[in-house]
């Protein structure tokens, strides 16, 4: 009777809106429903928007309804509307008392909000209210948003709860708290590296569901730190074999099968931690073996499991019982009429043969008739299956098997990539030179551009270097087939632009070598390339070089040149080519022809395509030269990095001091005014005394250069002192520069597994087997199938590569190339080495306010004699007195390169700011250069420059001039740097 009542009451609910909602909402549903277009549905809801946004703002809205709202508006979201204006009435419902309204909230805002949200601030607080909540509800609800709201900003203001609630007494909260700090591992993992120790913990839960949810951080963790893991293999081995005798409750089965998910999660983990480890793979074999025999094959989720047993097995230390065992699922998979399972079966037998090669001898028809397959995700799986399983034996069937599927295919994507596994197959197991050149030939002429150009470059130095046996016989008669082949292939239309390049270099390098073919005959087909191809310029370039040779080898040979028609109108063509590289090979092409026979052999020599070239990077061949014309009075040589910026004149006189002043950021403070000289008016005041402290100098670690100056009189017994810049706003950013350097290294890793044979597994149940073949008629094997099976696995079963003649071919010309630029490479980073502490470039000088002057090479006239043309002769020859009270100071010449001005001293740290101290006020260092000056009538007219260029300094000394300020010999770098 109660049963109807409730029946009654939801057709009742149902009759008014259905379960709780109103009939407008199951409106809407069906409306949108019902909509023919795609602008139609748009229509609808955005009118609901309109409605939504008018009437979620009215006062008083009872709860009831505010959920409703809430609830279309997730149906608004999840159409891809925006309904962002709800997004605080959702974030207002989780802090609702009621469960209903608390979850329904909680809902909306997982599903609105991201973990960068700006309301995510406004829901901490509630979450942390919830999460010490009595109702486990509310707990699992405020969990739930844990886990897709928390950031890394907010972790640590929830951590401490969660951590409380791994032993809160509902399985359902432990289980959701390790969720939550699973999260928090990949959010952040140092903000949960100390609780690694809990998931071992909650491994040994009572619960299922507990110790099942912490198997996934512990797959994380065992995936980047296996060794710290090794001890938890027996825990992991029992609860794996637990849960395959069924001792979990009913509830955890799927599909009559105990707990599948956790089965495969547990042989993930085994798989990890049984690599390579021979004791810890001893604990598996028995339980592996078990999941073996029990597992039931007639159901998608046993197969999987299935499947995930024979990956651990590939994965741990072999065991050959257990090989067996997966032989024989693989077989079945492979008869089944399931594509998908076909494709398992694929895939698991590639893992496999890595382990023992004899197995795929077992499915030869299996794999044949996938090969055959019309299902082309199969097809592409069992060529990866053919790619690992190739040998020298079979590796002709197998590439001309690839090349043909190439063919017929149109995805650019994967076309190139079955052609670089041709080519990687081709180079490694190749029976012959000859077959490998034909090879190359279908894969250029098929795959077109799509081929790496380092493939095209490896097919030409093999026809250079031939066999590498010393057997010119046979070197001849590869490079007579190559020209031959490429005669045939040159007259298709349409051949890919790497594969002319390497047609027209054979030509070129071997077309008249034998003899067979005339020079005529072959610069006439060079000829029909260039014209045929006349937009690509890179191909002619390359005829234009060949047609070069062909003529220096008959004219070196002694035999009269006949240049064609044709090709006198192509060489004719390309002098007036825009291409300045076809232009250049046009000239070369008239000038060698005009040459005589002993200089043609000299310049071009008979196949000497693989002779070494050696470079001199040091040039030592002119050290002679260099050494007359330094004799002679020529200037030495300086390096670029020393040429930039303001350089010491001892550079030009010397070789004694070889590092130059240069300009860069500094970070030493300017000195204090020295005491002035003697004169008739007394100096004003620097600056209080107490606003002056002593400041040790800073050491820096850099070399500073010397400067040779004239001591200053007020020297002795002066303290040098630094301003107090405490509280003073720096406005440069950080107060230390450095120029940071990154290094990138490559490091591959190679891993190797044999097998041994262990006996320690359960038997498998062969009767079973034979039973189960038994049921399936066999095929027909037809006589095409036996043939091709027999070449695929006809021959010897070995994981190493042969070494036949063509893999010992394309291997030595790899190391042949190697050891010939050995010995350059070792001088070429030796002499880096050597440059790169002596060219090191300085850090551009923030604080130069002045126009550039980058002097990346010697000027071509000389600055000295600029500055004698310029200034007055009897003011260079003047000297600077000292001593002299109000005496005009003379410039010196000398100083401008040197950097330091006459009558004070000078040293690196003058020319240098400190880090602090950009925000000193120029306008009181001018008044207090003004006022230390020895005679305020007297002028200086050395100019401050940084290079030769003497116009732009007097211009500048002239705007000081007019300004009214003369510069005082005692605090020059300031004033200098002001100018620029």
């Amino acid at each position: 009777m109660e049963q109807l009542k409730t029946i009654g009451r939801e057709l009742a609910m149902g009759s008014q809106g259905g379960f709780g909602q109103s009939k407008e909402f199951l409106e809407l549903v069906k409306s949108i429903g019902e909509a023919r277009s795609k602008a139609e549905e748009d229509r609808i809801v955005l009118h609901e928007i309109e409605t939504l946004k008018r009437r979620i703002s009215e006062p008083d809205i009872p709860k009831r309804k505010m959920k409703e709202f809430i609830i279309r508006l997730v149906y608004i979201e999840m159409l891809g509307h925006d309904a962002s204006f709800g997004y605080i009435h959702a974030v207002k419902m989780t802090h609702d008392d009621t469960l209903l309204l608390k979850r329904t909230g909680y809902l909306a805002v997982t599903l609105f909000l991201n973990d960068d949200h700006d309301l995510i601030i406004l829901i901490v607080n509630t979450i942390q209210k919830d999460l010490k909540s009595d109702n486990y509800l509310i707990v699992c609800a405020a969990l739930n948003a844990v886990c897709r709201l928390i950031n890394d900003e907010t972790i640590p203001a929830v951590l401490p709860q969660v951590v409380d609630l791994l032993g809160h007494q509902k399985e359902a909260v432990r289980k959701k708290a390790i969720m939550a700090l699973h999260r928090f591992y990949h959010k952040s993992p140092s903000s949960v590296s100390h609780l690694f120790s809990n998931f071992r913990k909650r491994l040994c839960d009572n619960d299922p569901g507990v110790m099942g949810a912490t198997l996934c951080p512990l797959f994380d963790l065992i995936t980047v730190d296996v060794n710290s893991y090794k001890d938890l293999v027996v825990s992991f081995v029992s609860i794996l074999k637990q849960v395959a005798e069924r001792r979990l409750p009913k509830g955890y089965d799927y599909h009559q099968m105990p707990a599948p998910f956790i089965q495969i999660r547990l042989l993930k983990i085994l798989a990890l931690l049984g690599s390579g480890d021979k004791l810890a793979s001893e604990k598996m074999y028995t339980v592996v073996g078990d999941i073996f025999k029990k597992c039931d094959s007639t159901s998608n989720i046993g197969n999987a499991v299935l499947y995930e047993c024979i990956c651990c097995v590939s994965s741990i230390y072999p065991n050959p019982k257990l090989l067996e065992a997966a032989a024989d699922v693989i077989s079945r998979f492979l008869k089944s009429d399931s594509h998908n399972l076909k494709y398992m079966g694929i895939d698991a037998l590639g893992r496999l043969i890595k382990i023992s090669p004899e197995i795929a001898e077992q499915h030869q028809l299996a794999v044949i008739d996938c090969l055959e397959d019309p299902d082309d995700t199969l097809k592409r799986k069992t060529f990866e299956l053919l790619y690992k399983m190739t040998k020298s034996s079979n590796v002709e069937v197998i590439v001309d098997r690839m090349i043909d599927y190439m063919i017929s295919i149109n995805d650019n994507h994967y076309k190139t990539y079955i052609a670089s596994r041709c080519v990687e197959l081709a180079e490694q197991f190749a029976p012959s030179n000859h077959w490998f050149i034909q090879t190359m030939n279908k894969v250029f002429e098929h795959a077109g551009d799509l081929v790496n150009i380092k493939v095209a470059h490896n097919l030409m130095r093999l026809i250079a270097e031939g066999f590498g046996e010393d057997d010119d016989a046979a070197d001849s008669q590869l490079r007579s087939s190559a020209v031959e082949s490429y005669l045939r292939i040159i007259g298709e239309p349409k051949l890919p632009s790497v594969f002319l390049q390497v047609i027209c270099w054979v030509f070129g390098e071997y077309g008249t070598a034998d003899g067979k073919y005339s020079a005529s005959y072959i610069t006439g087909k060079l000829c029909d390339v260039a014209e045929a191809y006349s937009s690509d310029e890179t191909v002619k370039a390359y005829a234009v070089t060949a047609l070069m040779k062909i003529y220096a080898f008959e004219i070196a040979s002694g035999r009269k040149v006949d240049m064609l028609p044709e090709c006198q109108s192509l060489v004719e063509e390309l002098s007036a080519s825009h291409s300045t590289d076809l232009q250049q090979r046009a000239y070369e092409l008239q000038a060698v022809v005009s040459l005589d026979a002993h200089a043609v052999e000299s310049i071009m020599p008979l196949d000497a395509s693989c002779e070494d070239i050696e470079i001199d990077k040091n040039l030592s061949f002119l050290n002679s030269y260099v050494q007359q014309s330094l004799e002679n009075g020529a200037q030495p040589y300086i390096p670029e990095s020393q040429r930039s910026g303001v350089l010491d004149i001892s550079n030009f006189r010397s070789q004694d001091q070889p590092e130059a002043s240069m300009h860069g950021l500094r970070f030493e403070a300017y000195e204090l005014p020295k005491a002035p000289a003697t004169s008739r008016i007394p100096p004003a005041s620097v600056a209080p005394s107490t606003e002056l402290v002593p400041v040790p100098e800073p050491s820096y670690s850099r070399e500073t250069h010397q400067v040779a100056s004239v001591p200053s009189i007020s020297d002795a017994g002066s303290t040098e002192l630094r301003l107090r810049l405490d509280g003073v706003q720096r406005k440069w950013g950080k107060p230390t520069y450095s120029s940071p350097t990154s290094s990138t290294s490559n490091a591959s890793q190679s891993t190797s597994n044999g097998v041994t044979q262990v006996d320690s597994a359960a038997n498998v149940n062969s009767k079973a087997r034979h039973t189960h073949d038994s049921r399936k008629p066999q095929a027909e094997i037809t006589p095409e199938k036996q043939k091709l099976a027999a070449s695929l696995f006809g021959g010897p079963s070995k994981t190493e590569k042969r070494p036949t003649s063509a893999s010992h071919k394309v291997a030595k010309a790899s190391s042949h190339a190697a050891e010939k630029s050995q010995a350059p490479k070792a001088a070429v980073v030796s002499n880096q080495a050597t440059l790169e502490k002596i060219n090191h470039q300085p850090p551009p000088d923030l604080l130069d306010l002045g126009e550039p002057t980058v002097t990346n090479s010697a000027p071509s006239v000389d600055p000295f004699k600029q500055l004698e043309g310029l200034l007055d002769p009897t003011q260079v020859t003047s000297t600077v007195n000292h001593g002299a009270v109000g005496a005009t100071e003379a410039p010196d010449i000398m100083a401008l390169y040197v950097g330091t001005p006459v009558g004070g001293q000078s040293s690196s740290a003058e020319n240098s700011l400190p880090s602090n101290s950009y925000d000193v006020n120029l306008t009181s260092e001018l008044s207090n250069l003004t006022s230390g000056t020895t005679n305020a009538g007297a002028t200086l007219s050395t100019q401050f420059t940084k290079g030769p260029n003497p116009k732009d300094a007097l211009e500048k000394d002239a705007l000081v001039r007019q300004m009214g300020v003369t510069p005082s010999s005692q605090n020059p770098n300031l004033f200098s740097d002001l100018l620029g």
